[in-house]
Formats: C-alpha cells, structure tokens, sequence
C-alpha cells in the first residue's frame, strides 16, 4: 500500500499524469486505437472511441461531433429514436 502511495506520489511531482490528460490523447494499453472494418468508419467522440455506420443509434446531443465524420443524426424511426445518416 505504501509502495503504490510513493509511486503515485513521484508521478504527480514529475507531471506525467497531467501531461496527458492536457494534451487530449488517449492511449491504449497496446497503444492501437480501436480498429473498424471496412463497412465502419472510426470516430473519436467526446464519449470514446466508436464505428459508426449508417443506420446505427445516435446521440441527438452529439449531432456536431457525428458531422466531422460526415455522418448526421437527425433521422427518427417510428418509435422516435435516432439513427445515423449520411
């Protein structure tokens, strides 16, 4: 217990943790971002890393972010939720 205190402790003094939450970059354990298939295009939302599709559920809140990707959420189905579109 002791150990993992002093360890946490030297990596505030030396500003590691804080240099990455600063800078916006998130890191993987394998250091890989997650992989889509060919069908899915990768998007790095403010909610994490995901494969979007048309067709999928979607954030309505999140409609901005989904337009860097070029995908829009702004279509409902019958029972009112939201699917991506192009």
């Amino acid at each position: 217990m002791r150990i993992r205190l002093a360890l946490a402790a030297a990596v505030a003094a030396l500003g590691i943790g804080s240099a990455t939450a600063e800078s916006g970059v998130s890191v993987t354990p394998s250091g890989v971002s997650k992989a889509c298939s060919s069908r899915y295009t990768h998007a790095a939302l403010s909610w994490g890393h995901k494969c979007l599709a048309v067709g999928q559920y979607c954030k309505r809140s999140g409609d901005r972010e989904y337009h860097r990707y070029r995908f829009h959420c702004h279509q409902r189905d019958s029972e009112g939720r939201y699917h991506l579109t192009r």
